[in-house]
């Protein structure tokens, strides 16, 4: 079987960013969402506007987020409304939180644990998805990269808790103590993946991710942990199981001393069991071609 094409970059420029779109295999067309984490208030290491906006302007893009299942401040659309705009989002482009004025369900067809996922409603507005994803570590998930966003940031506040407690309970108040085995959750993020896929369509979402500010905590987190080591650069593929795969390799293989936190973090939590899974649903491939663009 042919290796997927993971492309790679170096250097993390906005131009570089647009370049590495363009040696995609495919076009997104139609109205594009451009799927970010806005970031938590506080925090400081999403990705920064002058960096995407001139790909998401290049692609006539719609910034698109969900609330959260936390009590942060992103929890309140109106608060979250707020942080998009404080963090400069609403500068560079049209943005829409997809869960807003409610949600909606998508079958999750032989998953792992759910048989839903439920996520904003105004995914149906969008013709095609850009996963455009800061990877870095995560508290519950070990990393966050394309599977990540594709999954739990897709998911409305209710989506969240599904897919957290494994579709125990879909109310955010009590997901902390109907937390599920570690791989259930991860397992369960592989299943929302799948159902988006295959709701919007396999060739009409496209994944990139960003791996700087590599800090062991999400952007999620109002106090994220100091990165502690270097940048590594721009990853792109049409395969989102290899693009995960190809960051989580490029940080166990980094020569940066640095790497150990962010590593720890993310096995301890068995992270990649994430791509396994969703591998083995189909999603794509394990196996990936790394393709130098510089």
């Amino acid at each position: 079987m042919e290796k997927s094409k993971v492309y790679f970059t170096k250097k993390i420029t906005p131009e570089n960013l647009v370049r590495i779109y363009q040696v995609l295999e495919r076009k997104l067309t139609g109205r594009v969402a451009v799927k970010i984490s806005t970031g938590e208030p506080g925090g400081h290491n999403f990705l920064q506007p002058c960096l995407i906006a001139p790909l998401t302007k290049s692609l006539n893009g719609t910034i698109v987020e969900c609330c959260t299942a936390y009590g942060g401040r992103r929890l309140d659309p109106a608060e979250h409304w707020k942080a998009i705009e404080e963090h400069g989002f609403k500068d560079i482009a049209p943005c829409d939180i997809m869960d807003e004025f409610g949600d909606m369900e998508i079958p999750v067809e032989g998953g792992f644990h759910l048989k839903r996922n439920i996520v904003g409603a105004h995914l149906a507005d969008y013709d095609s998805v850009l996963i455009l994803s800061h990877f870095k570590g995560h508290a519950m998930g070990g990393f966050g990269g394309a599977l990540k966003n594709m999954s739990i940031g897709i998911a409305s506040t209710r989506g969240k808790a599904n897919i957290h407690t494994a579709a125990v309970t879909t109310d955010y108040k009590i997901l902390f103590n109907n937390l599920p085995l570690q791989d259930h959750f991860l397992e369960s993020m592989a299943d929302a993946c799948k159902s988006v896929m295959y709701y919007v369509g396999r060739e009409k979402i496209l994944y990139i991710s960003v791996a700087n500010n590599l800090s062991i905590d999400c952007d999620c987190d109002s106090n994220p942990h100091d990165p502690e080591m270097a940048d590594l650069g721009i990853y792109a593929s049409a395969d989102p199981v290899a693009l995960d795969q190809a960051c989580y390799d490029a940080v166990i293989n980094a020569d940066d001393p640095g790497k150990a936190s962010l590593i720890e973090r993310m096995d301890s939590l068995h992270g990649i069991h994430k791509v396994e899974a969703a591998c083995e649903l189909g999603l794509g491939s394990r196996d990936y071609e790394i393709v130098y663009i510089d």
